[in-house]
């Protein structure tokens, strides 16, 4: 989750399911699994017609990829393999509640900004934006804190395979030399008996 921040925040209405795509910060919380804050615009409807009684779902996905039956010795032998998607998601639970406290909202907005601004050479900080510019863009956001109950970890990496064909889904991974290849070969690799 602090990987990969991007959440599909999933809420159950009374015309039914909304999700919205908010990069979430986890924090410590009171419970086992923290608390992950966000915002969405103040013109997303999902702030106000989430049932707060109801769990809300947040889904986070890690590496993913196509994963070729041509990759499969066996493919060759008698054709009895068909392709899969390996991927890792991890799934919390909890629930909802908005805020529209202006001091909650700048507190969040420094802390997902200098959270993200760790990559760039001179970070850029709330700080250096003139006040009245923040405060004007803050009124058009809604903050969004999920109190994580439960968290699950799916994961589909050819755990289920043998050697010989873990090792050719790594060596078709790597032959295509992309940053999402190498990233499933590496969570490849890392379930392989050692």
């Amino acid at each position: 989750m602090r990987d990969n921040p991007l959440c599909a925040l999933v809420t159950q209405t009374s015309q039914g399911m909304i999700a919205s795509h908010i990069p979430m910060v986890l924090h410590e919380g009171n419970s086992a699994f923290g608390v992950l804050r966000g915002h969405v615009a103040r013109v997303n409807s999902q702030w106000q017609n989430f049932s707060a009684s109801e769990e809300a779902l947040g889904i986070f996905t890690g590496p993913q990829h196509y994963i070729s039956a041509s990759w499969y010795p066996e493919k060759k032998k008698h054709g009895n393999e068909v392709p899969t998607w390996n991927y890792v998601a991890v799934h919390v639970y909890g629930r909802l509640r908005a805020i529209e406290d202006p001091d909650w909202l700048l507190e969040h907005l420094r802390t997902l900004t200098d959270t993200h601004e760790v990559i760039a050479e001179v970070p850029w900080r709330v700080a250096d934006a003139p006040p009245e510019f923040i405060a004007k863009l803050s009124r058009a956001i809604v903050g969004l804190e999920l109190q994580v109950s439960r968290v699950e970890g799916k994961w589909k990496v050819s755990q289920n395979r043998n050697e010989q064909d873990a090792t050719a889904v790594m060596d078709g991974l790597d032959s295509l030399g992309t940053p999402a290849s190498a990233a499933m070969s590496k969570l490849v690799r890392a379930q392989r008996p050692r």
